[in-house]
């Protein structure tokens, strides 16, 4: 039987049951009855073998109009509330994440030996890029609301509280479940780009800002502690890079005003956190005593120095704040760039000069107190926060030169082949003559593209990081980059990283990268450094999770071997999603999973959405995340697996294969597949959840091709099929039981790429429902298409069959009772949500429209499913 934590089991009691008495006061008795008449009739139904849902669907049948949306926002908050309940209870496991390092760093220390892990860890480089990707379905306020349920819970489970204490908690609890029900949960505006980037900011000043040099400063304690020396004051095993306000991929929101507004609020939100600690540190450090250094760089002479030598530094934070707040409003900036903070030694020079004199002076528990935290803040975050990485489609450098070469009468450049493209763009980036005249008419697309690169050109370089490509296809990809930006007239070398996303273009990376890497020209221009971006979300969009995520593999492997024949630096950037069907899932899991030696201490990552907010959102969680990447950082570069066996590869090429027929089979080849997909889901209804800045298409025109992974992945977790996540599937792990079964069991046995498939599968399967999906069949989908509804259905049941058979079980997720007791606390909230969610698309479906309150009641049903899904896209 599948079982909770006491503790959590409480606290989702308790959050529970000031729900209902907060819904009783305000919806009155008569409400509340229906409602817990839905829940009880809903989680009879979810506790029998089979469900029968005929006397819920009665029930629900018989609400009027008026009881509707608020029955859906009872549902909602209650998945909301239990949410924050695992998100606390496991924030309170933060001793295991610190004793897992402890004993980690003992363990490798001595296999490896101190020097060696002294090494390693001095060169450790987590890169967390935050991207504005829309899978985030509450609103900012209702988060903040969730996150004060949250502090409330963890402090009233203190031991030594007094009486009054804990009826003020129980007071502040019940107040906050009152706030949060009588909030509209649901946004009413789209989110512009600047307000995601604002996102973005908040999230480091709320939490990382302090999370990051606490979990630094323990980290440290725990290098002296077990490999004999700390972190070296430069080091910061953590960067944080952001996509707000950078990737235009088919946003055309994101525009070069909107990037040079985003980089301009980052230096003014840096600027604003670290006068706060300037200000702190002008408090504390209030002694006489300095070293030469610092006595001799003070303008007069001081009694406090150190304050002295701060107030230098608040007055040009306080003019880099003005200059800001003047460039944002359009305005004449009231200071020269020479006055205000351009780069980061700007910041660190006279925190240095403080530290090294404490030091020098014996005050070293001073030296490493809060000016140490601030020192590793400025090595982590900068003078922006979040340096922006500036993401476009490949295709609009290829239309601008094209554009241009027709006005120059240069020929028909997208019509050329790859050779004479390459000869043309290394002769324009080798000669000193400009290529653009000043007066060329581009269109207003390519005209875009010029003007986001001169923002570029015009920013401080430590404001930016990589110019990412997406749908990179050749070498000419990266070149034509690299010469756009030179006439746009760029001082230093941008890291051009190419996103290589479906399964063509990911079996042709080791091409293109053997092509691009042996120009003598680019040699020189990426000096040794090159990053290279693989998409999970596409790649699995085009070619199904399993065949998609062997070619991931397999390309990761050729890429690190490649790299290191051209004595290329690599570094892998994951552009993961947050949902197993776009490569999310367990960091410790997805590292562990790497082809040995592509990590080597390094590792780039998108986080997304919502999975920002679990991994990120309070500061335990925070400190909790950042010691789960070290740890599988440390593991996949210290401890890789083996190379899989040659007998594996063979097996799971022809597995893969398999995979793709049947996936392709039902998504490109059944004619019947589009409509039944855009009749079954809230695909063309999700649009109106304003979920982010970005369209849910790519282009205006296509089919499911032409649309992006996030609701392709959100369109089928609403349904409960999960079908991106496993479909082609069964046909792999058939194969493989019928003609090598005993190779099949070494492989779950023995290698961890393939058992951390297995894993991710088999909780993605546990998530799933057929009898709710086929309820959305028969409300929603005309009848000629049931075949293929059926179909999709058997093959969930059978793939989620031959799972247990293999892995010896008798139910999904035997091993794992405490997700097992989580998705059964869930169903009897989810279950009427769906049904609910049913009847309003159907209504609004045959109607043409319903009212704004059945519509908002639509947009709670969608965001509460993904809520107890624990997953958008």
């Amino acid at each position: 039987m599948s079982t909770l934590p006491t503790e959590l089991r409480e606290n989702v009691r308790l959050l529970g049951e000031l729900l209902g008495e907060t819904i009783l006061r305000h919806e009155g008795p008569e409400r509340f009855r229906k409602i817990e008449d839905i829940r009880n009739l809903a989680k009879t139904a979810s506790q029998s073998e089979e469900i029968d849902a005929k006397a819920l669907l009665e029930l629900l049948s018989q609400l009027e109009d008026k009881d509707i949306l608020p029955i859906a926002r009872a549902f909602n908050q209650f998945l909301n509330l239990a949410n924050i309940a695992d998100l606390e209870f496991y924030s309170s496991l933060e001793h295991e994440a610190q004793d897992d390092l402890d004993k980690m760093l003992e363990t490798y220390a001595n296999q490896h030996g101190k020097d060696k892990m002294s090494e390693v860890i001095d060169n450790l480089k987590v890169e967390l890029v935050l991207t504005a990707h829309p899978t985030e379905a509450a609103r900012r306020t209702m988060i903040r609301k969730y996150d004060s349920v949250a502090s409330t819970l963890s402090a009233s489970r203190r031991d030594d509280l007094l009486t009054y204490e804990k009826h003020a908690f129980a007071g502040e609890l019940q107040r906050l479940v009152e706030e949060i029900w009588n909030t509209n949960e649901i946004r009413d505006q789209r989110p512009t780009a600047v307000d995601e980037a604002k996102w973005g900011f908040t999230v480091i000043e709320n939490t990382l800002w302090r999370a990051v040099p606490q979990f630094v400063r323990y980290f440290d304690h725990v290098c002296r502690k077990r490999i004999g020396q700390g972190l070296p004051l430069e080091v910061t095993p953590f960067k944080f890079y952001s996509w707000m306000g950078g990737d235009r991929d088919g946003n055309p929101n994101v525009t070069h005003d909107v990037t040079e507004e985003v980089l301009v609020m980052g230096r003014q939100q840096a600027a604003l956190l670290y006068l706060d600690d300037i200000n702190g540190l002008g408090s504390d450090l209030s002694m006489r005593e300095a070293s030469s250094s610092l006595v001799q760089a003070l303008p007069t002479a001081s009694s406090t120095p150190y304050r002295s030598i701060l107030n230098s530094l608040r007055e040009k934070l306080e003019k880099t704040l003005s200059w800001c707040e003047a460039k944002r409003a359009g305005k004449l900036a009231p200071y020269k760039t020479s006055d205000i903070i351009r780069d980061r030694n700007d910041l660190l020079k006279p925190l240095l000069l403080c530290y090294e004199s404490l030091r020098e002076v014996g005050f070293n528990s001073i030296a490493e107190g809060p000016l140490l935290d601030t020192i590793r803040r400025v090595h982590c975050f900068g003078i922006n926060l979040l340096p922006l990485d500036i993401r476009q489609d490949g295709e609009r450098h290829l239309l601008l030169l094209d554009e241009l070469c027709e006005y120059l009468e240069l020929g028909t450049y997208k019509d050329w082949e790859e050779t004479k493209k390459q000869e043309f763009l290394l002769t324009q980036l080798e000669s000193k003559r400009p290529l653009i005249p000043q007066d060329w008419p581009a269109s207003e697309a390519s005209q875009e593209v010029l003007d986001t690169c001169r923002v570029i050109a015009a920013e401080p370089q430590e404001t930016l990081s990589h110019y990412v490509i997406s749908m990179a296809k050749q070498p000419s990809d990266v070149l034509a980059v690299a010469l756009i930006l030179k006439e746009c007239g760029i001082k230093w070398n941008m890291p051009v990283a190419p996103l290589f996303e479906t399964l063509d273009d990911l079996n042709r990376a080791y091409s293109v990268m053997q092509r691009l890497w042996a120009l003598p020209w680019y040699q020189q221009y990426c000096q040794g450094n090159q990053t290279v971006m693989i998409g999970y979300s596409d790649s699995s969009k085009d070619a199904g999770k399993f065949a998609a995520t062997w070619a991931l593999y397999k390309a990761q492997e050729k890429l690190v071997e490649l790299s290191e024949e051209a004595n290329v630096s690599l570094t892998l950037f994951h552009g993961r999603g947050g949902t197993v069907g776009r490569g999310g899932g367990p960091v410790e899991k997805a590292m562990a999973s790497q082809p040995p030696g592509s990590v080597k201490g390094c590792i780039r990552v998108t986080e997304q959405g919502e999975m920002i907010r679990y991994k990120f959102g309070r500061e335990r969680i925070a400190f909790k995340s950042l010691s789960n990447y070290i740890k599988a950082t440390l593991h996949a570069t210290i401890n890789p697996h083996a190379k899989p066996k040659q007998e594996w590869r063979e097996l799971i090429e022809l597995m893969s294969e398999e995979s793709l027929q049947a996936y392709r089979g039902v998504v490109r080849n059944d004619p019947n597949f589009v409509p039944y997909f855009r009749s079954l889901t809230p695909e063309q209804e999700l649009k109106k959840l304003a979920l982010g800045s970005r369209p849910a298409k790519r282009k205006a025109t296509g089919g499911v091709e032409s649309l992006r992974a996030i609701p392709w992945v959100f369109a089928w977790t609403q349904v409960r099929l999960n079908l991106p996540a496993w479909l082609g599937t069964k046909q792999a792990l058939q194969y493989a039981k019928q003609n090598n079964p005993d190779e099949l069991n070494n492989m779950i046995q023995h290698w961890p790429f393939f058992s951390s498939f297995i894993d991710l599968l088999e909780m993605v399967l546990g998530k799933a429902d057929v009898e709710i999906c086929s309820y959305y069949e028969s409300q929603l989908v005309d009848a000629e298409l049931h075949e293929l509804g059926n179909k999709l259905r058997s093959e969930l049941v059978e793939t989620e069959n031959l799972l247990n058979t293999i892995k010896n079980q008798n139910a999904l997720l035997d091993e794992n009772p405490s997700l097992q007791g989580a998705l059964r606390v869930r169903k009897p909230y989810i279950d009427p949500l769906n049904l609910l969610q049913v009847e309003l698309i159907k209504r609004e479906r045959k109607a043409g429209e319903i009212s704004p309150e059945l519509e908002r009641a639509l947009k709670v049903t969608m965001a509460g499913i993904a809520a107890g899904m624990r997953n958008t896209g």
